[in-house]
């Protein structure tokens, strides 16, 4: 099969393709074009193989891989599900419970349950599958951007902590678990995947050195780059905080050839002694850009060849799109893939399309796929009677559904979380637009805050109300990304029984870290060890200022008897009513409490 269809939209002259990508555009022509076929197989490959597990056990297969079977034994679920079979796996029991296979390690979703992050079984195999799709995302993007192999990447790539749960299994998140792995440290030298960062200044724990020696070397390096990135919008952002209050000893180091006595790390000093050197143009070129207040397209002017910006830019990155474009100079953004925590799932076939039309193709051999269709009405799943799911050839265009996988490290008809919606097709391969995270209300970076937490948030911070006989009468949420870093706004209405004996300014300041104290551990780790997230805000408004709102909502429509106040805004006109009726404003005096979580 020619691989002509992938290029006619780039209008590309199939022999200017090299033979390495010629192969990779190739398998993504077949996998495309078979979409059926190779889910069938990848559904029989993971059932025959786990066949003889625990949990597919009890579901009485009688040895049957095909599709009518499993999907008539084998229930939906969610984390919640199947957490006792996930804690007794992290307190060492080595049977197949989930998989054939032995669990490697647990990687950690930004989701979280009970506070703490779902910890996600995986096997050493699944390596080989995320090198997979990584593998096609430059031959994807040499069709559309030339001569990548002419400079290199400044990429800001960062790991995070680990733990290890009773049973001596690693916990750590996806990206910390790949950069940790060999198939990233000894990777083989490719010309289209040169980055400036060291190894070492990745794998450095301690996010200050990490950041200041990889932005250090893209400085010095700052004529070869070609493109700028990180894994999410706002990680890209912070780094460019991190530039405006670091330029004056990242510029001193390069002048001196010195490394910053904050750079501790013995292998980050070895290896950064061999790249930095005086070099006092340099030096003063950089004082000279960062010194001004003006601060638009900063990207562009210091790494002048930059031809786009790579990070994901799709569902709450959404946000920071503004910002990047004042950055960069509205350079393109390529949102390149879709993965998760569970399982890798796609890549994004047009990557310099505009940031609205980032659509991701599922890769059909990544895991076995079910799409249920998006419906309040479904949110309660019957075990006894399982929903019919659509499978991955079935999808209709426009309509949304949530994504359902089935992995070959032991998730069975897994509830993702994620809304996804039909935008067209590639061959025979759904084209899917990332609507949203179910549930999710506040996300600055990787923290997901719901409802139910938020509620939680305020009912135990009301009770440093009670001695003031003072409660919240309504609350509503944003994440304000305009400052940097981003932090999360609440707008109480207090309801103050005693004039005379009402909170004092140090009480709601208080109130601000109460409620940060009690939200899930992955925001408190933004907050202390990634420096990802800034205080939380508390907006005290004018009483009646809800009362206002639920009228502004009835003038465009809403139903007075169906009206519920939102806990989260985002539409300017609401928020310009909230910000003119805001009477005081607080902010968490301190960090709160976090240490890595031990698991029991």
């Amino acid at each position: 099969m020619a691989v002509d269809s992938v290029l006619s939209s780039t209008h590309q002259d199939p022999a200017s393709v090299c033979e390495k990508d010629t192969k990779v555009l190739q398998f993504i022509e077949e996998v495309t074009t078979n979409v059926d076929a190779v889910q069938e197989r990848v559904l029989r490959e993971i059932l025959s193989r786990n066949m003889e597990t625990e949990y597919l056990q009890r579901f009485n297969l009688n040895g049957a891989t095909d599709r009518e079977t499993f999907k008539s034994k084998i229930p939906v679920v969610t984390y919640e599900d199947i957490l006792p079979e996930i804690q007794r796996v992290a307190d060492g029991d080595k049977s197949p419970i989930f998989s054939s296979h032995p669990i490697s390690e647990f990687l950690t979703s930004s989701g979280t349950s009970a506070g703490e992050r779902k910890l996600m079984p995986t096997i050493h195999e699944e390596l080989d599958r995320r090198q997979l799709l990584y593998s096609l995302l430059m031959p994807v993007m040499n069709l559309y951007v030339p001569d990548l192999d002419k400079g290199k990447g400044l990429y800001f790539f960062f790991i995070k902590a680990e733990t290890k749960t009773p049973g001596g299994l690693l916990a750590r998140p996806v990206l910390t678990s790949y950069y940790k792995s060999e198939h990233f440290k000894n990777r083989p030298f490719d010309p289209y995947n040169v980055i400036t960062s060291p190894n070492e200044a990745i794998l450095c724990q301690d996010s200050f050195q990490s950041m200041y020696s990889q932005m250090l070397c893209g400085l010095i390096m700052r004529e070869e780059v070609l493109r700028v990135g990180a894994v999410f919008a706002s990680g890209l952002i912070r780094a460019i905080r991190f530039l405006q209050l670091n330029w004056k000893e990242l510029a001193h180091d390069i002048k001196t050839g010195t490394l910053n006595s904050k750079v501790t790390d013995p292998s980050v000093r070895e290896c950064m002694a061999k790249i930095l050197k005086p070099n006092s143009e340099l030096a003063d070129f950089i004082i000279e850009e960062c010194s001004g207040e003006n601060w638009e397209g900063i990207i562009v002017r210091i790494w002048p060849n930059t031809k786009y910006l790579e990070v994901i830019i799709t569902g709450a990155m959404a946000q920071y799109i503004p910002t990047l474009d004042y950055y960069s100079n509205g350079l393109p953004k390529a949102s390149t893939m879709y993965a998760s925590s569970e399982c890798y799932f796609g890549l994004n076939l047009n990557p310099m399309c505009k940031p609205s039309e980032v659509t991701y193709t599922l890769i059909p051999n990544m895991c076995y796929y079910e799409f249920l269709p998006h419906d309040p009405s479904a949110a309660t799943l019957s075990r006894e009677t399982p929903p019919r799911l659509v499978d991955l050839a079935d999808v209709e265009l426009g309509k949304e559904y949530e994504l359902i996988i089935t992995t070959y490290s032991g998730l069975n008809r897994y509830r993702v979380g994620d809304i996804l919606q039909v935008a067209g097709f590639y061959n025979k391969d759904p084209q899917f637009r990332f609507i949203r995270r179910k549930n999710v209300l506040l996300s600055i970076e990787s923290d997901k805050t719901d409802e139910a937490e938020l509620q939680k948030a305020i009912d135990n911070t009301s009770l440093l109300l009670h001695e003031f006989n003072t409660s919240v009468v309504e609350y509503t949420s944003y994440a304000d990304t305009k400052m940097i870093p981003g932090h999360y706004v609440i707008y109480w209405e207090l309801l103050v029984k005693d004039a005379s004996n009402s909170p004092t300014n140090e009480v709601l300041n208080q109130c601000c870290l109460a409620m940060e104290e009690s939200l899930n551990t992955v925001y408190r780790q933004s907050r202390v060890a990634d420096n990802s997230i800034g205080p939380l805000e508390i907006r005290v408004v004018k009483n009646g200022t809800f009362e206002e709102l639920m009228d502004y909502a009835i003038s465009r429509g809403a139903s007075i008897n169906q009206y519920k106040v939102p806990r989260c805004v985002s539409f300017t006109p609401i928020m310009e009513l909230l910000d003119s009726r805001v009477v005081s404003k607080h902010f968490s005096p301190s960090l709160p409490h976090w240490t890595p979580e031990r698991r029991h």
